[in-house]
């Protein structure tokens, strides 16, 4: 399974981390994340075997132009991860980065995602619609596209998905 580590941007805005995390739900992929990624946005409840520890020591080591970012591409790294995904992408120069390692944007990589398995997707936006509501609106299927798009520039995630309404 393909796996991708989730930095604290994007596990931040609450609708687009729930449709991530949705589409990992849904097997699309594996997420991870390092106990410093929980720390920045003070997550720890939902996918307990995502958390990957042993990278400490590789800190330091890629030259990013933040070395607080070292972290992420060291947690990359020992989990095994096929990409990191960040808002931050010049935080991560490619010529920075292990060649295994892809650094894609989240609206990038959802559209990768939701492109492999659309009906699969599809299941993860339902779900998404069913838990809405607590604040008294209730989304539709429809109502989360439109927010993915709007908010997040996922226009490519809806556009996969809509035919499938």
């Amino acid at each position: 399974m393909f796996t991708a580590l989730l930095d604290t941007c994007v596990l931040w805005p609450s609708l687009q981390r729930d449709f991530l995390l949705s589409l990992a739900v849904e097997g699309l992929y594996r997420p991870i994340w390092s106990a410093a990624i929980l720390d920045e946005c003070e997550m720890r409840r939902a996918f307990d075997d995502a958390e990957v520890a042993g990278g400490e020591g590789l800190d330091g080591t890629y030259g990013l132009p933040d070395p607080d970012d070292e972290h992420v591409v060291a947690a990359a790294v020992v989990g095994g991860a096929g990409a990191i995904i960040t808002l931050n992408l010049r935080d991560f120069p490619k010529t920075n980065i292990p060649a295994a390692i892809q650094v894609l944007s989240p609206r990038t990589f959802a559209a990768n995602t939701v492109e492999l398995r659309p009906t699969r997707a599809l299941a993860a936006i339902h779900a998404i619609a069913a838990r809405s509501g607590r604040s008294g609106q209730r989304l539709t299927v429809p109502g989360v596209l439109d927010l993915l798009a709007d908010r997040y520039g996922m226009d490519q995630v809806a556009e996969l998905i809509r035919p499938l309404l």
